[in-house]
């Protein structure tokens, strides 16, 4: 069975407070966005995982494709399984690439081997392998909360609108970025800012990891600004960085390029 696992952006992320337990509550809304990895799954005699396209230094073992197949054969004793990822979507973005794989992953093993969870149980196995991983499960855009596994869907459509998203050499971990923030929390709720047209959100829809991450790459501030220069009705940077996107009116004529960046556009759905 073959799938194709989006990434998404961040639409506003808001660092609103520090648990005890270590993690942060956030508020953000997810939009899916339909640049893809490849994905297939099928059954075979001895267990083997092949990774190619963009290349990324993880062990098998802790790849969150296996993490979420193993996960499942410990649940439901399956069996072996010959799997496949070309990836495309560029990691350390901030664009949700290796959880949309894992989330892709249980969803593809549900079906293959009929298994016959709802939605719920799946957004519960996926939960167990990351944060973000819950989302990919629903794959609407929605409206995130707690340690970022909480999902509302929203009523929100930015069909039409072009994406332009840049990722640079740099990545930043995700882990570097919150020991930086200072969370707070947010004047006006995402959900209240995301109901104004387009073109208002540009001062008013933020992502709190902008401010402390520019400071040591200014360089994706520089990239963040050249897509405002070129047009786009709001940029932002998505999760922790280090990607930025910008969104263009579906008339507006991208043809820029950026040296040393993995760059892709589209429409969105």
């Amino acid at each position: 069975m073959v799938a194709f696992p989006n990434c998404k952006i961040n639409l506003g992320l808001n660092i609103v407070s520090k648990r005890t337990d270590g993690y942060h509550d956030i508020e953000s809304v997810f939009y899916p966005v339909p640049w893809v990895d490849f994905l297939e799954i099928i059954p075979a005699p001895l267990p083997l995982f092949k990774f190619d396209g963009i290349k990324f230094n993880c062990p098998e073992n802790e790849n969150l494709c296996s993490k979420a197949y193993y996960l499942l054969k410990s649940i439901y004793k399956l069996p072996e399984i010959s799997l496949f990822l070309y990836k495309n979507i560029p990691m350390g973005a901030g664009l949700g690439g290796g959880s949309s794989d894992a989330a892709f992953t249980i969803s593809l093993l549900n079906s293959l081997f009929s298994l016959n969870n709802d939605e719920k149980i799946l957004t519960e196995i996926a939960s167990q392998i990351g944060s973000d991983c819950a989302f990919f499960i629903h794959n609407k855009p929605g409206y995130i909360c707690g340690t970022g596994s909480e999902y509302s869907p929203v009523s929100l459509s930015l069909k039409g609108y072009q994406i332009f998203i840049i990722k640079p050499e740099i990545s930043v971990s995700t882990r570097e970025a919150y020991s930086i923030i200072k969370p707070q929390k947010p004047e006006i709720n995402i959900n209240e800012i995301i109901k104004l047209p387009v073109k208002e959100w540009k001062n008013l829809l933020v992502n709190d990891f902008e401010e402390p991450v520019f400071k040591i790459f200014p360089e994706i501030k520089i990239l963040k600004d050249t897509l405002y220069e070129q047009g786009a009705v709001y940029a932002s940077m998505s999760g922790s960085g280090s990607a930025v996107y910008g969104l263009f009116e579906s008339d507006t004529h991208i043809n820029f390029s950026f040296p040393n960046c993995i760059c892709w556009k589209g429409v969105l759905d």
